[in-house]
Formats: C-alpha cells, structure tokens, sequence
C-alpha cells in the first residue's frame, strides 16, 4: 500500500513538468522592428499633445472626502493605565 502511494506521488509531481515539456515553442514577442523617422514624428507630436493637455486639468481645490465633517480633527486620546497596587496582585 506505501508503495502505490509513494508511486502516486511521484507520478502526481511529474506530470505537471511533463505537460509543459510537451508545449510548442511559441515566440510571444516578435522581433521588435525600429520606427521610421515619420513614425517617431508622429509619436511626439502625440506625446507633445498629450502632455499639454495634462496641464490643462486643473488642480482640485477642496478635498474629496465625503465623511470630512464628520470625523473629528483631534487624534483619540489613549486610556489611562489602570494602577497596579506594590504587592502586584489585583484587588477588586
């Protein structure tokens, strides 16, 4: 019974690594061509454009945060220890 337990394992370990020996290869990133000098034109005019469109969003002026008003600006302030008498034990 250990031996066909032990067999099952191993053969349970070695099939995943068996199924990815079996894959095609497959080159998922072509040869990457370089751009013709009217295609890294075209790139910085676009670029140029998109930048300047960035600073024409203005800058937001009042915080978003809905529950703002409702919190209190003050940090919670901790509890006081509880006194411990000299003998250590505690006496109710």
């Amino acid at each position: 019974m250990r031996m066909l337990s032990a067999a099952a394992v191993v053969v349970s370990l070695t099939v995943p690594a068996y199924a990815q020996m079996q894959t095609p290869n497959i080159n998922l990133l072509p040869e990457t061509q370089s751009k013709s000098p009217e295609e890294k034109e075209q790139d910085a005019i676009k670029d140029r454009a998109y930048r300047d469109s960035l600073k024409k969003i203005p800058d937001a002026k009042a915080s978003s945060d809905p529950w703002g008003t409702v919190r209190s600006s003050e940090a919670p302030k901790a509890a006081a220890p509880a006194k411990k008498s000299k003998t250590g034990s505690s006496s109710q």
